[in-house]
């Protein structure tokens, strides 16, 4: 019964708005990491694959009943990231209930994140996810899966997913750093080449939200 007030909760939440979330975690990571992100991926979801989203994403802690309301809810950060004993519930009871978390390793997080995760699904594995796989696919093309944004430590990228009934619900993208292709252009002075891939892999898991 608790199970189908939540999935009741996110579902009635969503029909009257489109919105997304960063993650405010504790632990010490910087959960505030690159402030433009979202709010540039926003404006492109919204202009390119004609997305209705609201055009400053929220913030919500893992904790809070009102992430029921977020169909898609992004971490990042450089550092140490934890879930507490009603967090960990909480936010489980979100990705199986038709939640979806993005984790963006913005490098320096994957030592942290990794044992959370493995909180969150203590029985599913995290599998990289092939370039075959829908969220690859549309509405851009990624043939050889992940992009590479930024160099990090020379790894190649990595798009790993815990999916729960053949459902998606977590994304881990790593040796990537899709966050900091999003920012404004001087922040990290990619060119415009690079920006373009990192947001147009980023309206891909928006639209693979909408629509899967």
């Amino acid at each position: 019964m608790k199970k189908i007030c939540f999935i009741f909760l996110f579902l009635s939440l969503n029909i009257f708005a489109q919105e997304i979330a960063l993650l405010k975690y504790n632990g010490g990571g910087d959960w505030y990491a690159n402030p433009t992100s979202l709010p540039n991926l926003i404006q492109f979801c919204n202009i390119n694959i004609n997305t209705t989203l609201k055009l400053k994403p929220a913030t919500v802690e893992p904790g809070s009943l009102s992430l029921f309301t977020y169909p898609f809810v992004h971490l990042t950060g450089h550092g140490n990231v934890v879930f507490n004993d009603s967090e960990v519930k909480n936010l489980q009871n979100y990705l199986n209930s038709g939640g979806f978390l993005h984790i963006d390793d913005n490098y320096g997080l994957d030592q942290y994140i990794r044992k959370e995760i493995k909180k969150l699904f203590p029985n599913t594995a995290l599998v990289e996810i092939p370039a075959a796989h829908a969220i690859f696919q549309q509405p851009y093309s990624f043939p050889n899966g992940l992009p590479k944004i930024h160099e990090h430590d020379g790894k190649r990228p990595q798009a790993f997913g815990i999916f729960v009934k053949n459902r998606l619900v977590l994304l881990y993208t790593y040796e990537c750093d899709l966050g900091d292709g999003w920012e404004n252009a001087e922040v990290n002075n990619d060119p415009l080449s690079v920006r373009e891939k990192a947001l147009k892999m980023g309206a891909n898991i928006i639209h693979y939200i909408f629509n899967n």
